[in-house]
């Protein structure tokens, strides 16, 4: 089984922007392709654990879950469309000879649950198997505008005080280079409306390229 389209992590501390960027993302590569329903699908994996249950047990103190993460991914593997087909040989434009990845990839359509295209919303990313990611975006936003948001959140002080520290410690982007392939991994800054805004539009800018050197679009 082979996907059409890429499957992305967005992750980085809580508070970075993940599920805006997840949002916009999905809603802006829909308009820019002029698709009736979006080939990208965030998914919220905080709402699934909770709204599923797939959680072994709940901190108070913390206010965090711990997930069962065979749960989850048992859940996504269906969606995650297995695994990305090959880049095409150097020359080859996608108008000739193909192997039978492209082909099985070319055939999905947009209600084909299996087509990939994933936006893995999450505060961690080690969890994914490094055959569903394609691209792992860690956000990341200066430690004092992160405690602002974090205050606005009404987060616990001593919750505040572990992704501030997390956020200065890049944990998140050392999680990610440790997990996958290092030309998979990009820290995009996350403070402005203006990073919001040209980092969605540099995401899909490589989507374009992921696609296009499979054969998937002119």
């Amino acid at each position: 089984m082979v996907r059409s389209y890429p499957n992305i992590v967005i992750t980085g501390t809580p508070g970075t922007g993940k599920s805006t960027h997840s949002s916009l993302l999905a809603s802006t590569y829909q308009q820019a392709v002029g698709a009736s329903t979006s080939p990208l699908r965030v998914i919220d994996v905080g709402k699934i654990v909770k709204e599923k249950q797939y959680y072994l047990s709940y901190d108070e103190e913390w206010q965090s879950y711990e997930v069962n993460e065979d749960q989850l991914l048992d859940e996504l593997e269906p969606l995650s469309g297995g695994r990305a087909p090959d880049p095409l040989e150097e020359g080859n434009d996608g108008g000739g000879d193909v192997g039978e990845d492209v082909k099985e990839a070319r055939e999905k359509g947009l209600e084909d649950e299996t087509r990939g295209g994933l936006i893995l919303d999450w505060h961690t990313c080690d969890a994914w198997p490094e055959r569903w990611v394609d691209l792992v975006v860690v956000l990341r936003c200066d430690h004092q505008i992160l405690w602002e948001r974090l205050e606005k959140r009404n987060y616990p002080l001593n919750k505040i005080k572990e992704n501030n520290e997390a956020e200065i410690m890049a944990v998140v982007t050392e999680e990610a280079r440790s997990s996958y392939p290092q030309e998979a991994v990009v820290e995009l800054r996350s403070q402005e409306s203006e990073d919001l805004e040209e980092n969605v539009e540099r995401i899909i800018q490589w989507i374009k390229v992921w696609r296009q050197q499979r054969g998937l679009e002119d």
